[in-house]
């Protein structure tokens, strides 16, 4: 099915079933410890060895000798798989560096060996024993020295690395008020509850994964690549992912290692990554420099903006597009964007939850609020002002498909009580504690993409559900049942969702935002193809065709869907594709974020108090999930202002901070109140589901609106994220 026209009114409107709060529909499974995750698979693999990875003790260089008698002598060792033993491997394509390094190391971690015995235990001790000799290499692991080397990096997805629209230099040189500033972001860990695990089996040719992984067509195509087998021979199972936030995007080395693995010993291998080896390891989101400038007049209406940011990644990897939101949220009708791309020797950065927009706005909504203060206008006040129905980089030619940013701002101001603030820092105190309010603005770009589903429907009227999505603990499982209902007119009761196996229709994957509603809307396809089967079965014409009580209907005329299918069931199977749509309109999701702070005059230690915001992101289809989904995302957003840093130790290139005692994350108390309003939208130029994402919507602007109430509760401004005591303090003598 092709979507290339606006969505007119279909199935999915009557909202039966989606649109209406649903309990998770494998949430008794998740919680009763029920739901087989990849690394406790038994039935699948009974007689599993065990693989433990051995990680580069160098950031850079090369392998001068590895000496494996000691490890291999050790009890219960099968195997040890090392670059001298692989065979012929190809770099995936969605890899920076080499999953199984040697001789060359790329970065500190890197896998070097796997040992492989009958035990976890005996993998751990052996893999202890293994002795390498390195040649060390210097290396560059500081991205403020190297800042300046940086050049202009490929597109990413398609979008430029720098933009630009009328004469900015000109325009911020003649602006009444113009704002100049500096921020920094550090390196942030994904760390999801699920560490990367696999289990890995071989019938002949063929090879079998189970794993923890969000793309699952992707990963086939690279395990495929990487080993030289065809596509045809790999399966990849992922029913449940505890948590990915864009680590599992891609093949990692637990994957890859347990093929390699179970093909040297002959039997299933089990590879999970210990804790303290993900970060190094595996992937993470890139620190940023960001030069952010404005100029606008005396009421803060923009008419110049720019940003400016510096990244690091390894040899061919990619920059971190912190300007992306910059291009499409606010006016002025002088603009520039520029990222520039800096070569780094550590651990590969790549695609953390909302890339891009999240650290951007950690910069860009500050930055509003410190424009806000030198024009004397509320800072609720400045963005509505400042609110286009364009993309204010392409002209009026390009309008938002629906953009509901300043009903958010409203909406989310007047639940807040933002009323009650006081703008002048350091007015308000109970006890010991100073008291403030920030906010900011909430923006990620809707994408949607490909995605397919077979479907079929019983003779007892049970209908089934069958696309290689996965749930990454977001919810796929109800939103697809939901869809499945909603089009057959059957209860949700009624509906079993099979995901994450690449035997199944290719769907979009978990990743970008883009999930939900393109997986959905890949149901509806195959729904859709489903109803004029039943529809020729029962003889009625399919446009007139209505699907209720598990019965179609014609008028006064209705028959059962269960005996329609027959003892052997009807099935369909089909796509959703995209024309464009995205190219004609603009599409994005909005929000506004609310934070109420409390700073201690003594300590400096912050409090949260309370967060809220207002959001609008098409048709949301799950209220209950998608309520869950942003409460995540905002706290991960207080993380990241408050005490989420990868700390890089600049002599030898790693993460010194790798397990999760140093690497810290908000915790429940952190933040003991968060409130949620979503905006009513439905968005007919995103899918015919007229919805758009939101798992990463709610993280954007979250910490830049923390920062902003840090500064009204206690008048200290910290552009250098996180605002940890130590920075609050030397801010306090400055």
């Amino acid at each position: 099915m092709k979507f290339d026209t606006p969505a007119k009114a279909n199935p999915i409107d009557k909202g039966r079933v989606v649109g209406i709060p649903h309990d998770r529909i494998d949430g008794a499974a998740k919680v009763t410890g029920t739901a087989p995750y990849a690394y406790e698979r038994h039935d699948a693999a009974p007689n599993a060895a065990y693989g433990w990875i051995v990680g580069s003790a160098i950031a850079k260089g090369r392998i001068a000798a590895m000496d494996l008698r000691a490890a291999e002598a050790a009890p219960g060792v099968l195997g040890i798989v090392t670059h001298a033993n692989a065979g012929k491997l190809t770099k995936g394509n969605m890899n920076t560096a080499h999953l199984l390094g040697g001789p060359q190391i790329e970065h500190f971690e890197q896998a070097v060996a796997l040992v492989v015995a009958d035990t976890l235990e005996n993998a751990r001790a052996a893999a202890a024993l293994v002795h390498i000799d390195y040649t060390p290499e210097s290396g560059k692991f500081d991205l403020a020295a190297e800042a300046i080397r940086g050049v202009v990096p490929p597109d990413s997805f398609g979008t430029p690395a720098d933009t630009s629209a009328g004469d900015f230099d000109g325009a911020f040189s003649r602006a009444a008020v113009k704002l100049e500033q500096r921020y920094t972001t550090p390196d942030h860990s994904h760390a999801m509850m699920e560490p990367h695990a696999s289990i890995a089996a071989w019938n002949g040719d063929k090879l079998t994964l189970w794993t923890s992984n969000q793309m699952i067509a992707w990963t086939v195509g690279d395990v495929a690549r990487t080993l030289g087998i065809p596509k045809a021979n790999v399966r990849l199972i992922s029913p449940y992912i505890g948590g990915g936030f864009g680590a599992k995007l891609f093949l990692r080395a637990d994957a890859l290692l347990a093929a390699l693995g179970a093909r040297q010993v002959g039997r299933p291998v089990k590879v999970a990554l210990a804790r303290p080896q993900i970060p190094n390891n595996t992937t993470h989101r890139p620190a940023t420099i960001q030069r952010i400038r404005i100029g606008a007049d005396r009421d803060g209406v923009i008419d110049a903006i720019a940003h400016e940011v510096w990244s690091g990644d390894l040899p061919g990897g990619s920059a971190e597009t912190a300007a992306a939101q910059t291009r499409l949220l606010y006016r002025g009708a002088n603009r520039m964007t520029a990222h520039r791309l800096t070569t780094l020797n550590l651990p590969e950065g790549n695609a953390m939850r909302a890339p891009g927009e999240a650290v951007g706005l950690l910069a860009l909504e500050v930055a509003m609020d410190e424009l806000a203060e030198m024009c004397g206008v509320d800072p609720v006040e400045l963005r509505i002002r400042n609110d286009v129905q364009f993309d204010p980089e392409a002209g009026p030619q390009r309008p938002f498909s629906s953009r509901k940013l300043v009903e958010c701002l409203r909406a989310g101001a007047d639940r807040f009580g933002w009323n009650r603030r006081i703008p002048k820092p350091g007015q308000v105190r109970d006890g010991r504690w100073l008291v403030g309010m920030g906010m900011a603005s909430a923006f990620r770009n809707n994408l949607a993409g490909k995605s397919g589903a077979r479907i079929g429907i019983d003779a007892q009227g049970r209908v089934v559900v069958e696309t290689d999505m996965t749930d990454i603990g977001t919810g796929s499982y109800t939103i697809i049942a939901q869809t499945a209902a909603e089009m057959l007119g059957v209860p949700l009761e009624q509906v079993t969702v099979r995901l994450g196996d690449s035997r199944f229709p290719v769907s979009a994957g978990s990743g970008g935002q883009w999930g939900a509603n393109s997986s959905t809307a890949g149901v509806y396809a195959a729904a859709m193809a489903l109803r004029a089967k039943l529809a020729e079965a029962a003889g009625y014409p399919v446009d007139a065709a209505g699907f209720e009580d598990g019965l179609i209907r014609n008028g006064n005329e209705s028959r059962k869907l269960a005996a329609l299918a027959g003892d052997t069931g009807l099935w369909a199977e089909d796509s959703m594709e995209y024309g464009d749509l995205d190219k004609r309109y603009a599409q994005a999701t909005f929000g506004a974020h609310f934070c109420e702070v409390g700073v201690d005059t003594d300590t400096a230690e912050v409090r949260i108090r309370r967060m809220g915001g207002a959001f609008a992101a098409g048709r949301i289809l799950n209220p209950k999930s998608a309520r869950s989904q942003v409460i995540g995302a905002m706290t991960m957003g207080a993380g990241a202002a408050l005490m989420e840093a990868l700390d890089v130790d600049t002599r030898f290139g790693f993460f010194v901070n790798h397990d999760m005692a140093e690497y810290l994350v908000p915790v429940h108390a952190d933040i003991p109140q968060q409130d949620v309003l979503f905006i009513d939208e439905l968005d007919d130029k995103s899918s015919p589901m007229k919805a758009k994402g939101v798992g990463e919507l709610g993280i954007c602007g979250a910490g830049a609106a923390v920062a902003n109430a840090i500064y009204n509760a206690a008048g200290l401004r910290v552009r250098d994220y996180p605002i940890t005591i130590d920075k609050l303090l030397r801010a306090q003598m400055a």
